[in-house]
């Protein structure tokens, strides 16, 4: 639920910022895109973009930003950009694939589920090998359950 108010004020802050592009750039944006962003937009955000400042300063969300660099890379860089950009998010995926598997480290997590199956195998094995307890029934139960069958074959 947090994400889609996170997309929806990124829509908000996006919309905001493409009042302030040349008019030629907005109309690379497909129309299709920008009715999504106009649709999707947290109509009670309220942002004011003041271009004389940096998206940091303007407190620009990290979704909007994102937003922002493909919008650039699919409408308004040159082949060479284009390049560049996918090059570099290429790079940033694979730095946080490498975080995931320094954190998670699915190889020991295996291992360590192998270990804690051999350990059950084992306690259960040990289990198995105790002693049953037999239970001895005393004279006059013998011949009360004696009774019982001999009259339920009946």
């Amino acid at each position: 639920m947090e994400n889609i108010n996170e997309y929806e004020i990124a829509y908000a802050e996006i919309l905001e910022i493409l009042k302030y592009i040349p008019k030629s750039d907005y109309d690379k944006i497909p129309k299709e895109k920008i009715n999504l962003f106009k649709k999707k937009a947290d109509k009670k955000y309220k942002f004011k973009y003041n271009p004389n400042k940096t998206l940091e300063e303007n407190n620009v969300s990290k979704r909007a930003k994102a937003i922002i660099i493909i919008l650039f890379r699919d409408y308004w860089s040159n082949d060479t950009e284009k390049k560049m950009i996918i090059e570099k998010q290429n790079h940033d995926r694979k730095i946080v694939e490498e975080e995931k598997i320094k954190k998670y480290n699915y190889d020991d997590l295996f291992k360590k589920n192998n270990i804690n199956k051999l350990e059950i195998n084992k306690e259960n094995t040990n289990s198995s090998n105790k002693e049953m307890i037999v239970y001895k029934e005393n004279f006059v139960t013998k011949i009360i359950n004696k009774i019982k069958k001999f009259l339920n074959k009946k």
